[in-house]
């Protein structure tokens, strides 16, 4: 039988933390934050958080090395990154993100012309694979959009949520305007250009 109150007993401590605690580092963002996790060495996920999370000091040299590289790339969109990355995610999914891995800043593909270039006939699997990221940033899964609009990002896509916001404002920051009444040649453009 479970033990009901003892389970939530447990849990209440990580609602009150808000669970920065499972964050190395936490660095402020004009779009919430963003939560660094490292373990041995390596660059374990990047994670966008809300406004209510709080900045965190880094706990080791490697969430310092991370949270610098996002603060410079906030303020430079064409910073790259260079970090240990966990090995993470299949094979397929590794061809999906080394073929985001290669948009340039200032430019998006859609799910289908990165499903074309992987030699891939399905859109939505390059889009579940896109939302799978663990490393949000130096993998630029933003830079990926539907063939009619922005898209879904990191698993959602409601129109006026959080994620959603943060990828409007990425694309922004980088130079891709999504504005109604523009030019949105961006969309037709080949992965191969």
């Amino acid at each position: 039988m479970w033990d009901l109150p003892r389970i939530f007993a447990t849990l209440a401590p990580m609602k009150i933390q808000q669970g920065s605690e499972i964050f190395s580092a936490i660095v402020a963002a004009p779009f919430g934050a963003l939560g660094i996790r490292t373990d041995a060495g390596l660059l374990r996920e990047l994670v966008y958080l809300p406004p209510h999370f709080h900045e965190k000091d880094a706990d080791d040299a490697l969430a310092e090395l991370a949270a610098r590289q996002v603060e410079r790339y906030l303020a430079d969109p064409d910073f790259k990154f260079a970090l240990p990355l966990c090995e993470v995610g299949s094979a397929f999914q590794h061809r999906v993100w080394n073929a985001i891995a290669s948009i340039p800043r200032g430019t998006v593909r859609t799910y289908g012309q990165v499903a074309k270039h992987i030699g891939c006939g399905a859109p939505r699997a390059v889009g579940q694979a896109c939302g799978a990221n663990w490393f949000p940033l130096v993998i630029p899964c933003h830079r990926v959009t539907a063939a009619g609009g922005l898209g879904g990002f990191s698993n959602h896509d409601d129109a006026t949520g959080f994620h959603l916001g943060v990828k409007r404002w990425l694309l922004a920051h980088e130079g891709v305007s999504l504005e109604k009444g523009t030019d949105t040649s961006w969309q037709q453009q080949t992965i191969w250009s």
